[in-house]
């Protein structure tokens, strides 16, 4: 069963196979009846009702000069006919006065609809249903916004009025299709793999590498809880007891800002194994992704096509490339190696040193408000700073980026945002080049085990986590060149956006103390539970997570997760609905043993 969006109503698609289809269909419809005093739902009823006399319950959905009504439940739109004779005189009264969504319950007859006012777009749209009595359950005040989907609403106003945003019939199908999605996935995991569904804490401790943690006072003197940002040292912890397949629908945490894909707190669908290797966790994804794809969004085709990090770098920029188009980035190296242009000459002097270009054929593009026809396009930052005069009267409609220095993954980077700002331009100017209902799934493997750090390239840190196991044939680099090692990390990539990221974990104690102490300079002692844990005999195992609201996100083509979370968070973290986070006063800190300095600001805002 999976809700399909049609025209502006909701309506649920079933397929049936074979005799005693219409039985069935009738037997699931009764479900939806259950335990409630209604009848039928506001989508269900059809010319087989006629004479047939219901009982429904919903929102006034639009209100006709006392003539009609639409009803509207979870399930659809019913239209209703308010009577007009003298004995039904205070029903009359009592549904035209009615304001739109307020809830009602009506009792009436089902009826045709005159020849001629069928409407062909409303599952229901051959029957109405004439009322006899009529109830106002709750009466509506004055509305924020319309609640209509084709009327614009800023996103401000719609987080704050969260519930009202929720009655839209864009947000009940995307809500229900992430139900109907979840339900596939625990069908698939549980039921045909034998995996165990484990809740894991949201109260923990600090732990070492990766995203902000958000923390929870304690009643003991300085100290305090944190959220975990995943459930990796649970998953692995259950692991070692012996569970072999664990999963969870898990919520995280990061103390971070929101993004269109990403916001403080979100949901995974977690999964860890005991006994498997990386191909192994990558067909299991496969077959879940197929097993619980929404029959409207078409089929997806497995296996994924995969690709090395070295090559999605070079060849589009990113780890995590937009495989719907081309528009690769193309070594021109060779051809400028004649040139006698000395600045080029010593770019490509370099080891690695190379000159990069992106064709764009037919490209009529904007750059920094300049149009520019062009056979390779490249960032104007580079230009500015690579290219003196020479290079307008040589390549009157191109533009090269070359490498100054070995290529790096900055310079990587920005081709890469190159590539996709201008199939943008290129979009926006009437090109077709993603198509929006075509989904291209991609692995991405072989990534480097460490980097760099940001703020100081002579220490490392981990590329995934400090968990991930090192290539098999890259161990012994380990403890000669760490920075020479691939790792067993792999990432699930959707039309060029991560929507999943495992690994291969390392399940040698010995190993990853080195890890932690010798190469990342980690105080191991916060993970010594874990640690003691791998001396007890802990199996080889690994795992993934996939990012449940991304992915969703990108299955309705929503602008943003906030869309396919019930109850979203903003830009800045903050529920509107809710005003959270709250100021707390000193009495109720105190049994925290903390004290708030609060800056002046802060300070008249709180009086107010």
């Amino acid at each position: 069963m999976y809700w399909g969006y049609r025209e502006s109503f909701l309506c649920i698609r079933l397929s049936f196979v074979g005799v005693g289809a219409e039985q069935r269909l009738l037997t699931l419809l009764s479900y939806f009846n259950s335990f409630v005093t209604r009848t039928n739902t506001c989508g269900e009823l059809r010319s087989a009702h006629v004479g047939q006399e219901v009982t429904l319950y919903g929102w006034i959905q639009y209100q006709r000069q006392g003539l009609f009504l639409v009803l509207r439940d979870f399930q659809g739109l019913t239209q209703i006919i308010i009577p007009q004779d003298e004995a039904h005189s205070h029903v009359k009264k009592l549904l035209s006065n009615a304001p739109v969504e307020s809830v009602v319950r009506v009792t009436g007859t089902v009826s045709l609809r005159p020849p001629g006012q069928e409407n062909p777009k409303m599952p229901t749209g051959d029957i109405e249903v004439k009322v006899e009595t009529a109830e106002i359950l709750n009466s509506c005040k004055k509305l924020p916004f319309e609640i209509k989907d084709f009327i614009k609403k800023t996103e401000a106003l719609r987080m704050q009025y969260r519930y009202l945003d929720l009655r839209s019939f864009q947000l009940q199908y995307n809500l229900r299709l992430r139900s109907q999605i979840v339900m596939r996935m625990r069908e698939y995991l549980c039921n045909l793999h034998g995996f165990v569904d484990v809740e894991t804490p949201t109260l923990f401790k600090r732990t070492p590498g990766g995203a902000k943690e958000f923390l929870v006072p304690s009643r003991e003197a300085g100290k305090f809880y944190s959220l975990p940002q995943s459930p990796q040292q649970f998953k692995q912890l259950l692991m070692v007891g012996g569970l072999d397949r664990y999963f969870q629908v898990a919520r995280c945490y990061r103390d971070e800002g929101s993004r269109p894909d990403r916001q403080p707190e979100f949901t995974q669908i977690d999964i860890e194994m005991s006994f498997v290797d990386q191909a192994g966790i990558q067909r299991l994804i496969e077959g879940l992704l197929q097993y619980s794809w929404p029959e409207e969004r078409g089929s997806i085709t497995t296996p994924f096509p995969s690709m090395t990090y070295e090559e999605a770098l070079a060849d589009y920029g990113t780890d995590k490339p937009d495989t719907r188009f081309g528009m690769k980035i193309v070594d021109i190296s060779d051809f400028l190696r004649r040139s006698d242009i000395q600045f080029v000459q010593n770019a490509l002097s370099y080891p690695r040193g190379t000159v990069k270009a992106i064709c764009i054929p037919q490209g009529v593009v904007m750059l920094r408000q300049e149009c520019i026809t062009t056979d390779a396009v490249c960032d104007t930052t580079f230009m500015e700073h690579s290219f003196p005069g020479w290079y307008s009267s040589n390549f009157p409609d191109s533009k090269i980026a070359p490498s100054h220095s070995p290529p790096s993954l900055l310079q990587c980077s920005a081709l890469g945002s190159l590539r996709l700002e201008s199939a943008d331009l290129l979009e926006a100017a009437g090109l077709v080049l993603r198509n929006p209902t075509v989904f291209h799934f991609l692995w991405v493997v072989d990534f480097p085990l460490f980097l760099p750090k940001e703020e100081n390239p002579t220490e490392l840190e981990s590329a995934h986590h400090p968990f991930t196991a090192p290539h098999p044939s890259d161990t012994s680099l380990l403890y000669s060149d760490p920075t020479k090692v691939r790792s067993q990390h792999y990432d699930l990539v959707l039309n060029g956006n991560e929507v999943g990221g495992g690994s291969i974990r390392i399940h040698s104690a010995e190993q990853q103390r080195f890890v932690l102490e010798k190469v990342l300079k980690e105080d191991s002692e916060v993970l010594s539970h874990l640690l003691e844990a791998l001396e007890f005999g802990a199996p080889p195992h690994g795992g993934i997570a996939l990012g449940l609201d991304r992915l969703i996100s990108l299955i309705v083509d929503a602008p943003s997760i906030r869309d396919v979370i019930a109850f979203p968070k903003s830009f800045k973290g903050r529920d509107l609905m809710g005003n959270a986070p709250d100021y707390v006063t000193p009495e109720e800190l105190e049994p925290y043993h903390i004290q708030v300095s609060w800056p002046l600001a802060e300070k008249e805002a709180k009086k107010t």
